[in-house]
Order: C-alpha cells, then sequence, then structure tokens
C-alpha cells in the first residue's frame, strides 16, 4: 500500500440524494467467498417455476408434452440455458477465456462462471436447441413415442417459461451491483431519489474520474481497512463488507466520492416482467405454432434495445459501440427482424392453429379451435 496521503476524513456532507448500494451478495455466508448467493438461487427459483408452469399447461391441455415429462423437458432447458448462456458470453464478449487454464478449480476460464457469467443471447440459443430437442418427443418403455410436437409450439413455451427466471436473475444482478447503469450524477453532486450509488464501481473500468481530493480521501478510507498483505482490491472489498455490515461511518465516508447511476438491472427486470404479460397474453387465445415466440423476439429485442441505452457494457469491453449502438443491441436488433420474418410466414402458412391456456381444458392443444 502507498503512504498515507496527508488529508484528513471529510466532514458529513449534506443530504446527497438517491441511495446507497449495501445489499450482500449472499443468503448465507458461509466462509470467505463461499456460501449461498442471491444469483444461485434467482437461476434455481426460476427452473423451479418453468416446471411448475410447464406441469400446469400440460394438465390443462394448453401443450402435448406429458406432465410426466415436464421434468424431463426443464433439465434439457437447463442444459441449453447454462452451456448457451456461458458459450455465448465466452464466444462473444471474451474469446481468451477459452485457452486461460489455471491450477485451481474450476481449471478452465470456460468454466469460470464468476468471470464474466452469461450471455442472454447465447442463453436464448441454447434454449432454441433444446427446444427442437423436446419436440421430437420421449420414448417410452414400450419404445413408442410420446409428447412429440411442432418445433415452434416448444419455441413458443420458452419465453412463456423462461421470463419469470430472467426477471428475477435481473434482481440478483441488482443485488451483486452489477452491470452498472450510466452515471446520473457525479461524486459529490446531489442525485435524484431513485438514483443507485454502487460502492462496486470503484474496482471497474466504469469508474468515475475523481478529483485530486476525492481521490485522496478514497485512497486514505481503503488504507483504513488495509491487511498488511492486502492489494488494494481486496483493503476496498473491506470497505465494501464495512458498508453492506452498515457501517454508518464508512458509508459517510464512501458516498461522496461515488457516482449516482441508472438502477438499469431494475429497468431489465422491468422488461422482463413486460414481457411475460405480453406472451401470456398472446397465449391465453388459439393462435398458430410460432406466433408466441416471435412476440417474444419482437418484443424482448425492442425492449432491450431501449433499456441497453441506461445500461454499460460488461466491464472488460472496450470499443463495443457500432453506429451509436452496442453489440448487444445490435443483436437484439437481429432478433426483432427475425422475429417479424419468422411471424410473417407464420401468418400466411396454412398451419393448424393450438388452443390457448384460458380455452385449452377440454380441447386438445393440438386441435384447432
Amino acid at each position: 500500500m502507498n503512504a498515507p496521503p496527508t488529508i484528513s476524513a471529510p466532514p458529513v456532507p449534506p443530504d446527497l440524494g438517491g441511495w446507497l448500494h449495501d445489499l450482500s451478495p449472499y443468503v448465507v455466508r458461509i466462509s470467505g467467498d463461499f456460501g449461498i448467493r442471491w444469483y444461485g438461487m434467482a437461476y434455481i427459483a426460476g427452473f423451479i417455476l418453468a416446471y411448475y408452469f410447464l406441469r400446469n399447461l400440460s394438465r390443462s391441455r394448453f401443450t402435448p408434452i406429458p406432465q410426466e415429462r415436464a421434468l424431463d423437458a426443464i433439465l434439457l432447458l437447463v442444459v441449453g440455458v447454462l452451456v448457451g448462456g456461458r458459450l455465448g458470453y465466452v464466444l462473444l464478449y471474451q474469446p481468451s477465456l477459452l485457452t486461460e487454464f489455471t491450477s485451481d478449480p474450476p481449471w478452465w476460464g470456460l468454466l469460470a462462471i464468476n468471470n464474466g457469467g452469461m450471455a442472454s443471447h447465447g442463453a436464448i440459443i441454447g434454449l432454441v436447441i433444446a427446444a427442437w430437442r423436446i419436440s421430437r418427443g420421449f420414448k417410452t418403455p414400450e419404445g413408442s413415442l410420446e409428447g412429440r410436437c411442432p418445433p415452434m409450439h416448444v419455441m413458443d413455451l420458452l419465453p412463456m417459461l423462461g421470463m419469470a427466471g430472467y426477471v428475477l436473475g435481473r434482481l440478483a444482478n441488482f443485488v451483486n451491483g452489477e452491470l452498472l447503469g450510466r452515471i446520473v450524477s457525479a461524486p459529490g453532486e446531489h442525485a435524484p431519489w431513485w438514483a443507485v450509488r454502487f460502492p462496486q464501481e470503484v474496482l471497474t473500468n466504469h469508474a468515475p474520474k475523481l478529483s485530486d481530493v476525492q481521490q485522496a480521501r478514497l485512497d486514505l478510507l481503503v488504507r483504513d481497512h488495509a491487511l498488511p498483505d492486502d492489494s488494494y482490491a481486496q483493503a476496498y472489498g473491506r470497505v465494501m463488507e464495512a458498508v453492506i455490515r452498515g457501517s454508518s461511518t464508512v458509508q459517510t465516508r464512501l458516498e461522496p466520492l461515488l457516482s449516482a447511476r441508472h438502477p438499469s438491472q431494475l429497468y431489465q427486470a422491468l422488461e422482463g416482467l413486460i414481457v411475460l404479460v405480453i406472451v401470456w397474453a398472446i397465449a391465453a387465445r388459439p393462435r398458430k405454432p410460432g406466433v408466441i415466440g416471435c412476440a417474444f423476439l419482437i418484443s424482448y429485442g425492442v425492449l432491450r434495445i431501449t433499456t441497453e441505452f441506461w445500461r454499460l457494457p460488461d466491464d472488460h469491453l472496450k470499443t463495443q459501440v457500432v453506429l451509436g449502438l452496442s453489440r448487444g443491441q445490435w443483436l437484439s436488433a437481429a432478433m426483432v427482424l427475425a422475429g417479424v420474418v419468422i411471424l410473417t410466414r407464420i401468418l400466411r402458412s396454412d398451419a393448424t392453429p393450438m388452443g390457448g391456456w384460458r380455452r385449452a381444458k377440454g380441447s386438445g392443444a393440438a386441435q384447432s379451435s
């Protein structure tokens, strides 16, 4: 650590507005960095909800997938999400992880899910592949197939089953203080009530430029919490732990050194909730297979393009804007285009409509209405 700067701690600042993020990423912290995290619980809860929804849709004959095969279908979707989401992130954003090997678990950068996480666009591709497999049906002990259905029907099920998990995942992103939003107010400036000051920003490439006095005060705060062999990042981690524990002294000293940001994670959680309502509303009545999936591509793509104006790119990305749009926004634009093209073809086809969930009882899922 550097020598302590010759500057005193600041006086108690006036109310700067906004909210200082002090949430712990752990549901239960067992030891060190090991514990049960909200992010992992969000994934588990999302898959449980998907299983519950699929069982009920099968029971009401909305889908020909048998109730007793619901778990098999969900497990295929789990694999699709995890493999597709991780591969998508690595291939699209950080391909260097493919050749990164270490002597510590999990040994391979591709498997180090805590390094970068998942990409929603990759997860969608993984889900599409899993949906095709589910549409092929499941073998019975007698060797026949049950639950076979049009691939487009399974595509329709995906957003109905998965968007609740997406919402939970974005809420977990907020708890973790990751996927930061754009700055509303600079450090020390007053912020609107809805803005959030994330302590995590200090250790990212998105940290705002501090004045000499502000930087000296931050360095002093870090030094006050450093152990003899700590790096700067380790010592600052202890500062964040003090914030989470509710230390008013640390919070008072740190708050004026942080920018206030858009809570873009919450915007994207709302985005997911809107899409969830849209796809379930469309599914309520009979429509051709694939219409729900196309509605998802269009609505999610449009909303994702919108919310990304307030969200910053992942920390390691440097040059990601092309013609005013980020890589994520261009991928979302491609989703919208694909949704429009496929929907046009579906509406012009002679495919047989499938029953909606409001009218599914008493009418076969594959019957026309």
